[in-house]
């Protein structure tokens, strides 16, 4: 949650190269973002590994009109649809690309190669048959709005009384410091989405660097076991609206254009 998943750029871009906001190569590139270089497996009438500007192409000649992301979690296949052996697929991954208009799925796999400092980094997407159905658990932008508010307010009452370090002004120095360096040179989404889905995203990934921040600040306040057992049970379902929230505003291109919004 620290960071853009590497579904949400492909979705987010895909998205925005289908509707025709961007150019194929413009997308392949904000894709790629610092990675080394992206390519697809398994596409329809290909052979083998192909570019993401002629995977995207080529998923357009199928008949994708949309990309939906997945963020599946254990027991929370969120975004998900089938069949069993894509869900597991993603799962493992924890993350996964669906499209809409053609039953198909994309799942990465990330390769790191060189020293600390110098990691190289190549993504593989597996290109597979899914279920064309309803993703799972997956709120409108509304919904979202609403949970993250009161997932936050809930979560940051607990975590103070725990006196969780997660919970004060270090937590919001790293948020403050996170956002300066994520808004250097990128877009929090791709062009055609809407506003609120940028306010969504934004709120969601500020909720989930709080989440990461709380478990990595060591014990704080909370010396005992069953101190400990409450701190992650407040930050379980805070956790879960995050990543139904970051999955809402990544969707929510999708979702428009099926009710006729664009």
């Amino acid at each position: 949650m620290l960071s853009e998943p590497r579904s949400g750029r492909l979705a987010a871009w895909g998205n925005a190269m289908l509707a025709g906001f961007v150019a194929p190569d413009d997308a392949a590139l904000a894709i790629v973002g610092e990675d080394a270089v992206h390519r697809v497996e398994g596409l329809p009438g290909e052979s083998g590994p192909v570019g993401l500007t002629l995977a995207l192409g080529r998923l357009r000649a199928l008949g994708a009109t949309g990309l939906r992301v997945a963020l599946p979690a254990p027991g929370h296949p969120l975004g998900l649809s089938g069949p069993p052996e894509f869900n597991a697929r993603a799962l493992e991954a924890e993350e996964a690309v669906v499209c809409h208009g053609a039953a198909l799925g994309l799942v990465p796999e990330v390769y790191e190669a060189g020293p600390d400092g110098d990691v190289h980094v190549e993504v593989v997407w597996h290109c597979l048959p899914v279920r064309e159905a309803p993703p799972a658990d997956v709120p409108s932008l509304g919904e979202a709005e609403r949970e993250l508010a009161e997932a936050l307010r809930d979560a940051t009452a607990v975590l103070s009384r725990l006196d969780v370090a997660g919970s004060g002004p270090v937590a919001e120095a790293a948020v403050d410091a996170y956002r300066a360096r994520a808004e250097r040179g990128r877009e929090v989404l791709a062009p055609g989405y809407p506003p609120r889905a940028v306010r969504v995203l934004e709120l969601a990934q500020r909720v989930g660097l709080l989440i990461s921040v709380a478990y990595e600040s060591g014990h704080g306040g909370a010396v005992s076991a069953s101190e400990m057992a409450a701190r992650a049970e407040a930050l379980r379902p805070v956790e879960r609206t995050a990543r139904r929230a970051q999955v809402a505003a990544y969707n929510s291109f999708v979702e428009e254009r099926e009710r006729g919004g664009r």
